[in-house]
């Protein structure tokens, strides 16, 4: 049998990263590998684990190098079959176990994803009551198949040699914002079906901004970047906010940047 590798990006999320490990040592199988990868950080101290975990770092310009970490976390993966997790979920127990049933090559496996409540992780035995202290995604949750335009890379998996045939995550996308629907895209231009499959992991709460402005640049580059690619406009909710916001102006093929967000204009949009 193929040995597992899960593989995550660390950038200041300790304790969310400490939660992680806790979740993942209570798989009911456990992987054969984890390999961290820490974003323009010093690697930090980690417990004991009942299996291998090798730690790496990435220095790059932009603070949170999504496509360059990930790319570097598969090449340094010693094991044929990979899950990606995002640091801020918590697998559920039978996450691996789900997802080392279901691998097929030329497949990328999408799992599903449950929202925890805030302070869900600051109760007492925590762990043992995820599934009561979350909610579904709203978006994906009712979903059997699912189109391309709607994968993430929050918690996915597949055979090596797919993620290397895909090309890996394009590194021309700067820190955050459309680099993981690209990444389906090229999928399904190398003829890479997605499947959806029962393997739940547990999104820990943090605060987070409606609209993203706290990476107003990285998406309106990237969004550029992906028009470029594929003729087609992604995250074009968020693109429409940034119009009506008066920060933006875009054409059928162009976007201009008219003016920054403020701080108070970050500010507001943190959500509660």
């Amino acid at each position: 049998m193929d040995k597992i590798s899960v593989l995550t990006l660390v950038y200041g999320r300790k304790e969310a990263l400490k939660n992680f490990l806790s979740g993942l040592k209570t798989s009911t199988q456990l992987p054969d590998e984890l390999v961290i990868v820490f974003m323009n950080e010093p690697i930090c101290d980690l417990p004991e684990m009942p299996f291998l975990v090798r730690c790496f770092q990435i220095f790059h310009e932009n603070k949170i190098p999504l496509a360059a970490a990930r790319n570097k976390a598969a090449k340094a993966a010693q094991n044929n079959l990979l899950i990606f997790l995002d640091v801020d979920c918590i697998p559920s127990k039978t996450l691996i176990s789900t997802y080392a049933k279901s691998f097929e090559s030329q497949k990328l496996l999408v799992g599903t994803v449950r929202y925890l409540n805030n302070g869900a992780t600051e109760q007492d035995e925590f762990l043992a009551k995820l599934e009561l202290l979350s909610k579904p995604d709203p978006i994906r949750s009712d979903l059997y198949e699912i189109p391309y335009e709607l994968f993430w890379s929050l918690n996915f998996a597949c055979h090596k040699i797919d993620y290397d045939c895909i090309g890996g995550f394009d590194e021309n996308f700067q820190g955050y914002g459309a680099e993981d629907t690209d990444f389906s895209f090229a999928a399904r231009r190398k003829h890479v079906k997605l499947k959806m499959v029962d393997a739940c992991a547990y999104h820990q709460y943090h605060p987070s901004y409606s609209p993203p402005l706290n990476h107003f640049k990285d998406i309106v580059l990237n969004a550029e970047r992906f028009f470029m690619k594929w003729n087609i406009w992604p995250m074009e909710g968020w693109l429409k906010q940034f119009i009506d916001m008066g920060l933006i102006s875009k054409n059928a093929d162009h976007i201009e940047i008219l003016r920054y967000p403020s701080g108070a204009e970050v500010e507001a949009a943190l959500k509660d």
